[in-house]
């Protein structure tokens, strides 16, 4: 009579190595999946990050110099002033006391705060505006997260540029 592997259908006792190896593959898994979820979502933030220098850079241009870049850095750091006034606007009017939009203000507020801190000390990180070969890569670029490989992401700090 040949042999058939039992099916996952019956009860196996908690305990059995069976139940242990399968349990802990799942748990595997589950690990890998999340770590993925974690490299997209980096990704897709980086990506935003490097499709907004790229808008914003001209395109006449083949290098920025150091004052440009720190131009371009204070309007990205400044790119939610707007949308926090609109939030402030929106709240001064009526009677209510509490405030409408707070998780969305909350969050901006503390990304600005990371960002800046982040520029005056470390640096902020973004790609190399300063070296031909980057631009030419920014400038190629189409947006696809699979080629965020071929850019040299660089930390620059106000200190750096005001040398």
């Amino acid at each position: 009579m040949p042999k058939t592997k039992p099916s996952l259908d019956k009860l196996k006792h908690p305990n059995s190595r069976k139940t242990i190896s399968l349990a802990k593959k799942m748990i595997k898994s589950e690990k890998k999946n999340q770590n993925k979820l974690g490299t997209h979502i980096k990704n897709n933030l980086i990506g935003e990050k490097i499709m907004w220098f790229k808008e914003r850079v001209p395109p006449d241009c083949t290098i920025l110099n150091k004052e440009q870049t720190l131009d371009l850095i204070q309007t990205y750091l400044s790119r939610f002033d707007e949308e926090l006034e609109q939030i402030a606007i929106k709240n001064s009017v009526g009677q209510r006391k509490s405030r409408q939009h707070a998780s969305r203000e909350d969050i901006i507020k503390i990304t600005k705060e990371r960002e800046v801190g982040e520029f005056e000390s470390c640096g902020l990180e973004m790609p190399d505006l300063m070296n031909p070969q980057q631009m030419e890569v920014l400038k190629n670029w189409n947006g696809e997260l699979r080629f965020l490989q071929h850019f040299k992401l660089k930390r620059i700090s106000r200190k750096m540029l005001q040398d």
